[in-house]
């Protein structure tokens, strides 16, 4: 598949150490390793930080032809905690160079021919105004791809009319359990259960999946009429910072493969419990490692 992915590339800085990051960037990085043809856009400052993300998508195999650089501000970063259970607490540092991203009309036209099979966004991204028109820009282009929608609420990174916006324009979404309560809100509704969740905003959005992972719970997701829940993989927690970004990857690998239900859900937990129980958003990982985890 041809994914267009456009949103925040950044350094998480968690102690001492730098992991390369940021949720399109890590569901980019994921999407690729998963045999995808990934075009990714962003931007990142004219520094050292800039300089090792784009030697790093390189070392990667991810293009950097809409990685533009930024002269004006510096290339992002988010200083992570972690409680005990690995959990993190995001504390951004905006503007950032990922905030201007800048595609030209000739660049609008290569992305788009020959026409990607899927356009990835989040939210935080979209609160800069150049972001979200370029990125407006994108899913307004009458090309036939699918819009993949991951919720991913960042504290003070986020508006309600935003999110309201940006799920009106998905044809998938993917959030948690706590962003289904922060959405119902959001859009004054409750819910007694997932599937019901699920069901109506898909139902009222015209959206063909949604999936909502639940942590080590693993995950619940509507595809079409088909509703599964799916337990997780119980694994050593190193850290949890890019396992919903790798969870969606596998998900739309799943989704675009034409999986059943419950296969997209039981590889998505799969990959998303492997990345937990290794250091930083993007490591390294194998098909194999994926298929042989123990439930």
């Amino acid at each position: 598949m041809k994914i267009v992915s456009i949103g925040e590339v950044l350094w998480d800085v968690i102690g001492d150490k730098e992991h390369l990051g940021g949720a399109t960037f890590n569901f980019s990085a994921h999407a690729q390793r998963l045999g995808q043809e990934v075009y990714f856009v962003s931007a990142v400052g004219r520094d050292q930080r800039g300089d090792r993300v784009l030697d790093r998508m390189v070392q990667m195999g991810l293009s950097t032809r809409f990685v533009r650089r930024d002269d004006n501000f510096p290339t992002g970063i988010a200083s992570v905690s972690l409680n005990a259970n690995g959990q993190p607490t995001f504390r951004i540092e905006r503007p950032a160079a990922y905030d201007f991203p800048v595609l030209t009309e000739a660049d609008l036209n290569e992305l788009l021919q020959p026409a990607p099979d899927w356009i990835y966004f989040g939210t935080l991204h979209q609160i800069s105004p150049q972001a979200h028109e370029v990125t407006n820009r994108l899913l307004a282009a009458k090309c036939g791809a699918r819009h993949f929608y991951d919720v991913n609420l960042r504290p003070a990174c986020y508006e309600p009319q935003l999110v309201r916006d940006l799920m009106a324009q998905a044809t998938v979404v993917k959030l948690n359990d706590e962003e289904v309560r922060a959405v119902d809100q959001m859009c004054g509704r409750s819910h007694r259960t997932l599937e019901e969740f699920c069901r109506d905003y898909a139902s009222d959005l015209g959206w063909e999946a949604v999936c909502v992972t639940r942590g080590a719970e693993g995950c619940a997701l509507l595809i079409g009429e088909e509703f599964v829940e799916a337990s997780g993989y119980g694994v050593t927690v190193v850290d949890t910072v890019g396992a919903g970004d790798a969870f969606a990857a596998a998900f739309l690998h799943g989704l675009g493969s034409g999986w059943p239900a419950s296969r997209v859900a039981d590889f998505a937990n799969r990959v998303g419990a492997l990345i937990t129980s290794r250091p930083g958003a993007v490591p390294p990982w194998t098909r194999d490692e994926v298929e042989n985890l123990a439930s």
